[in-house]
């Protein structure tokens, strides 16, 4: 560690490295994961979340009684709440923010939008994907299987009403639990089942709604948007403490062979953003295709310029 970054508080520096990984986690196509592992922080992060068991939790919630508080400190010592309060303030922080942007984009320039996704997707399944040995059966047929779900799952018969409390929880267990998983995009599996647009529209309007409030509004606006917003945050807090354990538990057990399969995901999702490009267009005419394919330049410059930054991705 430098000289420098020892004088910035640790409070602080986990805040920052919170903006950089919600916002990777915002994009679809760029993993929170990678940017953690990158950033020096992805063995801390996986502890420190399979830290948070029951068993914990109980003991923190017990340490109102005085004979309890030893055991409570210890358990708030052991999941690392001073450096994951803050990162998780600096996720939100980025997610919010994102989903601003996304909400405005994809009204007012959805082509660009979503041909730079596109960009960000494809070139992202290239970069992790080189270090693979696809040669090989195994991993060969989970790439391939990985890519053609990914493709048949973005021609939009999995998009989901939007509006269901288990629908909004099984897609916030699902891609919330992509969060810590190198080269898997939260974002992206968001954009697969077609909630993408649908999710940034809500926490946008429920971060106005609150503003809102404080400025003397009325509580009525944040009702829905809020409900929404709780259950996708709930369901991502199972997805965390459950889904990864399982995915972790095949990367120990197969780990080619998943990140295979995981890759191949990627790479065949590159049809979502232009499944959901058209929905927010009258047609493609030639001057729509062009546009989408000069965005796509540019997202998949940047992985490539980031990945040289960087010293080259891994999906680990």
């Amino acid at each position: 560690m430098s000289r420098r970054s020892r004088r910035i508080p640790a409070v602080v520096r986990s805040y920052c490295m919170g903006l950089c990984m919600g916002t990777a986690d915002a994009v679809p196509g760029v993993s929170g994961g990678t940017v953690a592992l990158l950033l020096g922080f992805y063995e801390r992060l996986v502890t420190g979340i399979s830290a948070i068991t029951p068993a914990r939790i109980g003991a923190v919630c017990r340490g109102y009684e005085p004979g309890n508080r030893a055991d409570a400190r210890a358990a708030l010592d052991e999941m690392e709440l001073a450096f994951f309060v803050p990162l998780g303030l600096g996720m939100v922080s980025a997610v919010v923010l994102v989903a601003g942007a996304v909400t405005a984009l994809s009204e007012s320039h959805p082509v660009a939008l979503f041909g730079f996704f596109m960009g960000l997707i494809a070139v992202s399944a290239v970069v992790l994907g080189r270090d693979l040995e696809f040669s090989r059966p195994r991993p060969l047929a989970a790439g391939a299987s990985g890519a053609l779900l990914a493709f048949g799952l973005a021609g939009g018969f999995t998009a989901l009403d939007g509006t269901g409390v288990a629908i909004i929880a099984f897609v916030g267990a699902v891609s919330m639990s992509a969060m810590i998983l190198p080269g898997l995009s939260g974002s992206l599996l968001l954009l697969l089942f077609g909630q993408y647009v649908y999710l940034s529209g809500q926490l946008t309007a429920f971060v106005s709604a609150v503003v809102d409030v404080l400025r003397g509004g009325s509580l009525e606006a944040v009702v829905d948007p809020g409900t929404t917003v709780a259950v996708f945050a709930l369901g991502g807090f199972v997805g965390v403490l459950t889904i990864s354990r399982v995915v972790r538990l095949a990367l120990d057990r197969a780990r080619e062979v998943t990140l295979a399969f995981l890759v191949g995901l990627i790479a065949g999702s590159v049809r979502a953003p232009v499944v959901e490009a058209g929905v927010h267009i009258d047609g493609w005419t030639q001057e729509a295709i062009g546009l989408l394919l000069v965005w796509a330049v540019v997202g998949g410059a940047l992985v490539f310029v980031l990945d040289r930054l960087v010293g080259g991705f891994s999906p680990e």
